[in-house]
């Protein structure tokens, strides 16, 4: 049973960033992305390194490795038990590119925006 809803960011044109990258994955590592994002949803905030490390500014990014290839999904809390993933991509440097984490405030920003609008 899950403690958290992982959701993921839609963007203005219906499209799912996250979606998109888990089909662009090999199979194993598509389910081991699958894997990670139950743990996630099992786990929320409790869930540490190895497995998942604060980026900054409430950015989080959640780590799955196979083999020789490492990914990355990038998400973060909104209010309640709820985990809003914004996109994944393949981590080819030591440190999580600035352009990744800058993308996710952006992804988070518009998110944050619509439901404001919403709610209104």
């Amino acid at each position: 049973m899950s403690n958290y809803l992982v959701t993921f960011y839609t963007k203005p044109d219906g499209s799912k960033p996250v979606s998109e990258f888990i089909k662009s994955l090999e199979p194993k590592m598509q389910a081991r992305v699958i894997r990670a994002l139950e743990i996630l949803e099992i786990n929320g905030p409790k869930l540490r390194e190895p497995y998942t490390k604060a980026l900054g500014d409430g950015i989080f990014e959640l780590r799955i490795q196979s083999a020789g290839d490492i990914s990355r999904v990038l998400y973060f809390y909104i209010v309640g038990r709820n985990i809003i993933a914004t996109h994944g991509f393949i981590k080819k440097t030591q440190k999580t590119p600035p352009a990744e984490i800058r993308l996710a405030k952006t992804y988070r920003a518009d998110y944050m925006g619509r439901m404001k609008e919403e709610h209104t």
